[in-house]
């Protein structure tokens, strides 16, 4: 047993608890449902080949575009990845997606 406070235990001392930046998830059964294997190849894509585009994201990984898109849009909703707008050849319009994170760790209190 340590002597660490968790913020329940802080909360109930009336203790100020400092909000830590990350990724929650209410159950295991949560987190399976966002990090499935197409997602979680996506992240590592992403994270090791750096692609300029969502287009080429989807080449590299050899899925369909708009099933990417949507994975990304989630991935970016829940702070797994950043997505930014450049320029393409000519007046395009591209977004470029960005891991945030190099890894994910679950932690499971019990």
């Amino acid at each position: 047993m340590t002597g660490e406070v968790t913020p329940a235990k802080a909360l109930e001392g009336g203790r100020r608890v400092r909000r830590r930046a990350g990724v929650y998830f209410t159950s295991l059964e949560a987190a399976r449902a966002l990090l499935t294997r197409n997602r979680l190849a996506l992240l590592r894509a992403v994270r090791a080949r750096r692609p300029r585009s969502i287009y080429e994201l989807a080449r590299t990984l050899n899925r369909d575009l708009k099933n990417v898109q949507e994975d990304v849009r989630m991935l970016e909703e829940y702070g797994l990845l950043r997505l930014t707008r450049g320029r393409g050849g000519g007046k395009r319009v591209i977004t470029v997606p960005e891991a945030l994170f190099g890894e994910i760790t679950l932690k499971i209190a019990i």
